[in-house]
């Protein structure tokens, strides 16, 4: 077996997804923490201990208490290779979400025990069987009162479309909650509350054994038979191929915060969640093991670190071997460049890489030359595709507060349009500057980063806009005609294309009907 074959089996580059609040970057940290990548969980909400958590690093991040950000975190479990996207629950940066999305192997969803499945697990999950990412589920905060466990799968399977099997099961709820039963390695796992780790872990293969009462009581071991012969009559045995097809889906029960029952996901996930894939590009699929190295920037991120301007583009390898300091060509430039210093992450802990191979993702340092989309190879011509930006719901046309800093203003408006935290519309009427985004919370995160990050100051005014539509045609004369009549209601995009600012639902809808020859756009990927 050749070196990259072994590497690539080793990797595993997977997404935690799930509703603000339901303990996502609690169960990172915890990960982490099995990892031996940080030696102490922060205490994200307590305000006695400072440390926040290790995965939100950006002020704004630090002072709500959420995840702005992507953050990629790479540590080394067993033989295994973990590379973790923590991606934001907030619904208002769902955009980047979805990018992160395409560049990893599989998902682990976070469930809140109280709250089920919510609104923003719903679409995010879409996005998974759209691609077919196969999904584990953990149903996270057993040490509090919650809903049923199986009303819970029954939620599961209704909400997220998807066939379930538990591979754990939970021994009471809330107050009375003792521990799990671990069916996937037939082993009792005992709960004490207020400990880091798992207290006591006993073989039990078979649970109609008497020795059962000692560990749990009687009431709880006769209901947990019960519920055992219910799951081995109602659902079907585990089957991993079915997993990897993204049509079923495995479920942990557990507490993250403390500590219980994440072992277990992650020693179960290292054994059955899939090694790099092969990704399609628009030419052909390309493989991991494929010696050529491949790559695409899936997200940029200006400022990460404030000392120094500069922004850092997140690649993802899908074939070969990266290497630094060697030549690969940028596909859109046409140009050949070298990387003489690429990053890998332990949140903002960067560190040198000489290599790193498929499933990996890599930092290179960016001046300005990427966009999300880009593919990086060692020469051929590729694309990769899937990249969307979606179109807005929200805007705003953003000014300059302060006349002397309009130099550092354009440069943080532009380098943060790169990034994808929002978009920005050119108005052809009058040369307003329009900021479009998917919520409101992103308003504020643009002002304060460009405040903080940029020394510039912007305020916001109004503009009444329903939505923003990318518009084309093949017929050059009935476009021209379309962008008169509705002159005032033109704007580019910051690659240049045209774009139609409707203003109400209907204004969009009659514009669809007189003007047949007009083909308009949700996405900017057409």
């Amino acid at each position: 077996m050749s070196v990259l074959t072994d590497e690539i089996q080793k990797r595993r580059t997977f997404a935690i997804i799930s509703h603000p609040d339901a303990g996502k970057t609690t169960l990172t940290e915890k990960l982490l923490l099995f990892g031996g990548a940080i030696h102490v969980a922060g205490a994200v909400k307590s305000n006695k201990i400072k440390k926040t958590a290790t995965s939100d690093w950006m002020e704004i991040e630090k002072q709500r208490g959420i995840s702005v950000a992507t953050s990629v975190m790479g540590f080394n479990y067993g033989d295994y290779k973990i590379n973790i996207l923590d991606t934001p629950g907030h619904q208002d940066f769902a955009e980047d979400t979805y990018r992160t999305l395409t560049a990893v192997d599989s998902v682990i969803i976070v469930v809140d025990a109280a709250k089920g499945v919510e609104m923003q697990t719903r679409k995010l999950m879409e996005v998974c069987r759209m691609r077919k990412t196969p999904v584990i589920v953990f149903v996270n905060k057993m040490d509090r009162e919650g809903k049923d466990p199986f009303d819970l799968l029954d939620e599961l399977e209704a909400e997220l479309k998807i066939s379930v099997r538990p591979l754990s099961w939970p021994i009471n709820i809330g107050q009375r909650f003792k521990g799990v039963y671990n069916i996937y390695e037939q082993k009792l796992d005992l709960y004490t509350p207020s400990k880091q780790y798992v207290t006591e872990s006993v073989e039990f293969r078979d649970i109609s054994n008497p020795e059962l009462e000692k560990y749990i009581g009687e009431g709880d071991a006769q209901k947990l038979r019960a519920d055992m012969e219910l799951i081995e009559g109602v659902y079907p045995e585990f089957d991993t191929e079915a997993y990897l097809r993204g049509e079923l889906a495995p479920v942990f029960f557990g507490s993250a915060l403390n500590n219980f029952g994440v072992k277990e996901l992650l020693d179960c996930f290292t054994h059955i969640a899939p090694t790099p894939k092969p990704v399609q590009a628009i030419e052909r699929v390309v493989r991991p093991e494929e010696e050529a190295f491949s790559g695409f920037v899936f997200k940029i991120h200006a400022n990460m670190d404030p000392n120094h301007r500069s922004c850092i583009a997140f690649v993802k390898i899908c074939s070969g071997k990266f290497e630094r300091n060697a030549n690969y060509k940028h596909v859109r430039n046409g140009k050949m460049m070298r990387f003489s210093s690429p990053t890998a992450f332990m949140a903002q802990k960067k560190s040198t890489v000489d290599e790193a191979y498929p499933g990996d993702i890599v930092g290179l340092p960016d001046t300005g030359n990427f966009k999300i989309g880009d593919t990086l190879t060692g020469g051929e011509e590729l694309h990769f595709k899937g990249l969307p930006s979606f179109s807005p719901e929200m805007f705003k046309y953003i000014e300059n507060a302060d006349p002397m800093k309009s130099k550092q203003l354009n440069k943080g408006v532009e380098q943060l349009m790169d990034e994808g935290v929002a978009q920005l519309f050119t108005n052809q009427f009058n040369g307003r500057k329009i900021i479009g985004t998917v919520g409101q919370l992103q308003f504020e995160v643009i002002q304060y980063r460009l405040l903080h990050e940029y020394g510039a100051q912007c305020r916001w005014e109004p503009i009444s806009l329903y939505k923003a539509c990318w518009i084309e045609s093949d017929d050059a004369a009935a476009l021209e005609a379309f962008k008169k009549r509705k002159y005032q209601f033109m704007a580019l995009d910051k690659d240049g294309r045209d774009v139609f600012l409707a203003d109400s639902g209907y204004v969009l809808q009659m514009a669809q009907t007189d003007f047949p020859k007009i083909r308009f756009h949700f996405t900017s990927e057409f």
